[in-house]
């Protein structure tokens, strides 16, 4: 899924990220909190989430507010990956600056007898709780179909847009 979120003065940011579960509590994905997706979401708690599928010409926005997964949720997830992966998420200070491609592979294979890593304090997961959904049908002439959907007291509201 791509992940939108925005720094303090609102210049926007998008990645892809991989969703691990959706929930009725919403949409969780994991990673290193000290990245800028996560200086980003500390300091605008806030974010948009894109799904496309332009075989079927679809796409599914999701915006709302993101929150932190508890700590044994996430060193649970984190176990679970293969010791590849741990490995490389304790090494990493990602989206910081690297002194070469072979300097990041020293600090890993530093790890390559260890068979049990530390989840890290600076790694997790967090949780989009949506408060708005948007559903994009491609047609032709862009005739689009949309609709979004947001919560009211009675339910969800749905109001069809223009193309």
């Amino acid at each position: 899924m791509t992940l939108a979120t925005a720094d303090q003065s609102g210049m926007p940011s998008a990645r892809i990220v991989l969703l691990k579960e959706f929930s009725s509590q919403g949409f969780t994905w994991f990673t290193n909190y000290s990245s800028e997706k996560g200086e980003q979401l500390a300091a605008n708690p806030q974010a948009e989430l894109l799904f496309y599928w332009p075989m079927l010409e679809r796409q599914v926005r999701v915006r709302g507010r993101v929150e932190k997964i508890d700590r044994t949720a996430s060193e649970t997830y984190f176990h679970s990956r293969p010791i590849g992966s741990q490995r490389s998420a304790s090494v990493s200070q990602q989206s910081q600056p690297v002194e070469s491609r072979a300097a990041l592979e020293q600090a890993v294979n530093e790890l390559s007898e260890t068979t049990q890593v530390s989840c890290p304090d600076n790694w997790g997961g967090y949780r989009l709780v949506p408060t708005r959904f948007e559903f994009w049908q491609g047609r032709e002439s862009r005739l689009h179909d949309r609709f979004r959907f947001e919560p009211s007291d009675t339910g969800w509201v749905i109001t069809r847009l223009q193309p």
